[in-house]
């Protein structure tokens, strides 16, 4: 009798949390979308010598924000840098990534010899190893949610670098002894999509499935790939680097064959992180802009569930006969895209950064001066294959 009471106590014990788990991942699934979207946008626009752009975000119908972008129309004074992150289990990568990826990209050694596609590959990667460690675990939890910025907080309380010492290491981010020195890296993650400036030279790096589009008279332009796990390339390297795919998803989890973060899938000490089940490793897309250039786009896939390269094009060409304020049409794209309810396309955070080219420098001033052949028109230097692009940066 007492070995029956206590089977049925345990079975109930047990029952009792298979039930509460059940419940959990209910409230989670229900839980990730609102009652009423946030339709309030956060807006900004700003201009230089060669361009000026607008740009907006919105949360949307999601229960969070976890988008995050850069426009840095000086980076230096001949380089424009933009940038669109999509976060993904929460918005502590994306947020490093708009806060610190830039500055990786300028202070490489590769950008100051001029080779802007090798910096921004080489600080793609970067953005995994920073996170490693007391240093990036302290990052994150300040640009985590609420719950992680108090137990960041907390663990000041316990330890923190010397004054001196924090300063010394904001631009060498060199290793940080503390508490979580053996923090192997975030479990949530960020796509990252940007677009790199110079005179008439466009260079953009991708990983991820937010997307770049160029258009290019009135045709779109895709200078970015989606980075799906059904893509052979991408199916390739998450075999062998022993991954799976299942329903679309990374080991039936994430659907996303590259990113930023996610270092659940990046564990194995045997391979490069090229070649990990989830790689940061981006397509690096180079392109000559001309005449014929009007606008590009940066965009979270909220946008792309919704519209096509060419429909959003064709879209944008449409208001900018009545609108001049870029961040206002940007603003009109997501009316555009919010689904009327809950559930499906047009629910998902939407970022977006609109660029409008002005026009563009000549390589060389001298050559401006001198008449030029009538018979013989410039012609419209071709865009990148992005479909059958490297992933190696600068192979483009």
């Amino acid at each position: 009798m007492e070995n029956a009471y206590c089977y049925r106590r345990s079975f109930k014990k047990k029952f009792k949390n298979f039930m509460w788990q059940c419940v959990t991942a209910i409230e989670f699934e229900m839980g990730i979308y609102l009652s009423t979207p946030k339709t309030e946008k956060a807006s900004e626009d700003g201009e230089n010598d060669m361009l000026r752009f607008g740009l907006s975000s919105m949360q949307g119908w999601r229960a969070s924000m976890e988008d995050a972008h850069a426009a840095h129309p000086y980076l230096d004074e001949s380089t424009s840098y933009f940038g669109v992150y999509d976060g993904h289990g929460g918005k502590a990568v994306s947020k490093f990534c708009a806060k610190y990826l830039h500055q990786q990209v300028l202070k490489h050694e590769a950008y100051v010899a001029g080779d802007i596609a090798t910096s921004l590959q080489k600080s793609f990667l970067r953005m995994d190893e920073m996170m490693r460690g007391q240093r990036g675990w302290r990052e994150l939890a300040i640009l985590g949610d609420k719950m992680e910025k108090l137990s960041g907080m907390l663990e000041g309380f316990i330890w923190s670098p010397k004054s001196s010492e924090a300063n010394d290491r904001v631009d060498a981010w060199a290793f940080e002894e503390g508490p979580h020195s053996d923090f192997s890296g975030p479990n949530c993650g960020s796509t990252a999509c940007v677009s790199v400036i110079r005179g008439n030279r466009l260079v953009v790096a991708n990983a991820g499935d937010s997307r770049c589009v160029l258009s290019r008279k009135g045709q779109a332009h895709n200078l970015s790939k989606d980075h799906k796990p059904d893509l052979e390339v991408e199916k390739d390297r998450i075999k062998k680097a022993g991954g799976f795919i299942q329903v679309g998803r990374v080991n039936g989890s994430l659907n996303l064959a590259r990113a930023i973060g996610d270092m659940e899938f990046k564990q194995n000490k045997y391979l490069p992180a090229e070649k990990q089940i989830v790689t940061a490793d981006p397509d690096v897309t180079s392109v000559e802009l001309c005449d014929d250039d009007e606008f590009l786009v940066i965009a979270c896939d909220g946008i792309w569930d919704c519209m096509s390269s060419q429909q959003l094009v064709d879209f944008i060409h449409g208001q900018l006969k009545t609108e001049n304020k870029l961040s206002a049409v940007c603003e009109k794209v997501f009316d555009r895209c919010l689904a009327p309810t809950a559930g499906g396309e047009g629910c998902d955070n939407m970022t977006m950064i609109l660029i409008q080219f002005k026009k563009l420098p000549t390589s060389d001033a001298s050559v401006k001066d001198q008449p030029q052949p009538s018979a013989q028109p410039t012609p419209t230097p071709p865009i990148p294959d992005t479909s059958a692009q490297p992933s190696e940066a600068g192979r483009s």
